[in-house]
C-alpha cells in the first residue's frame, strides 16, 4: 500500500495542542494589513490561534495523516 500524500497547505497552517486537539489562526480576523488604524489590544488578540470544531478536525486530520 503507497503512502498517503500530506495536504502541504494545511500542514503549514496547522499545529496540533498538546492534547491532541487541533489549532489554526482564525480566518478573517485582520490581523494582516492596515495595522496602524487598530489598537494594541486588539491586535494582540490577533495573535491568539483557535481550536478547530471536531467536524472540522476530523476532515484536517484526513488532510494531514502523519500528524502527531
Amino acid at each position: 500500500m503507497p503512502k498517503i500524500k500530506t495536504h502541504r497547505g494545511t500542514a503549514k497552517r496547522i499545529k496540533v495542542s498538546a492534547g491532541g486537539k487541533i489549532q489554526h489562526q482564525p480566518q478573517f480576523s485582520g490581523c494582516h494589513h492596515i495595522l496602524t488604524k487598530k489598537s494594541s489590544k486588539r491586535k494582540r488578540h490577533f495573535r491568539k490561534s483557535a481550536i478547530a470544531a471536531p467536524g472540522d478536525a476530523r476532515r484536517i486530520r484526513a488532510l494531514v495523516p502523519y500528524l502527531a
